[in-house]
């Protein structure tokens, strides 16, 4: 018998912690993203279901398919993409390879899709100008940070590879930051006013965008 394992938990030798502390990553990402995920599931059975048109959904029954795609797609997208930071998975080649190939697609078509609905849905009551272009400004950042890691992977810099594909991750789960930061004042005060909602969810991007960059620079280490 390991004579380890008679003097020390399971828990105090070396490498069970980090081998079970590396999923805590993934299920906090999994968990942050879930609010947005399910009202992304709200809103398909309601289109499904031909629910009650009001002004706020009206552009979706009026034009579906741009915001189905998008649901579907940052579904894969913040799911599979979570596991895509643990280490042990991330090293398999196979893995990784096949992860990715789901990945890109789903990351673009989260963006330009939603770069579909910022330009062209009808402005609904809360949104203005000001959000407009940071969602604008914020797609076009997921897509081409999306687009430049995977030329980065055809030319083998590996590095640059995990930084660009980290910055679009960050930026397709900025709506749970956003919900994190803007819940607690709608079930406080009631809806947040136009502008510090366009401030706060811009904030959310910003916040993932810096944690990111974090990310990317201790992994330099």
């Amino acid at each position: 018998m390991n004579p380890i394992s008679k003097t020390r938990p399971a828990a105090d030798v070396p490498g069970v912690t980090s081998k079970r502390a590396q999923w805590l990553v993934p299920a906090g990402l999994i968990l942050l993203s879930l609010v947005p995920l399910l009202q992304g599931s709200l809103r398909m059975a309601e289109l499904a279901g031909d629910g009650p048109v009001t002004p706020a959904n009206e552009r979706f029954f009026t034009s579906p398919v741009p915001v189905v795609v998008h649901i579907v797609a940052v579904t894969v997208y913040c799911l599979l993409g979570a596991f895509q930071f643990v280490p042990a998975l991330r090293t398999r080649r196979g893995w990784h390879r096949i992860a990715g190939r789901i990945l890109v697609p789903a990351g673009l078509l989260t963006a330009l899709s939603g770069l579909w609905m910022a330009a062209f849905y009808v402005l609904p009551p809360g949104d203005g100008d000001l959000l407009l272009a940071i969602r604008l400004v914020v797609g076009t950042a997921m897509a081409a940070s999306i687009v430049l890691g995977v030329l980065a992977i055809r030319r083998r810099d590996f590095a640059a590879h995990g930084d660009w594909m980290t910055r679009a991750y960050a930026l397709g789960l900025g709506a749970g930051t956003q919900v994190v930061l803007l819940l607690p004042g709608v079930l406080l005060f009631g809806p947040t006013p136009e502008l510090p909602r366009a401030l706060l969810m811009g904030a959310a991007w910003l916040i993932n965008l810096a944690v990111a960059e974090y990310v990317i620079r201790r992994r330099r280490r």
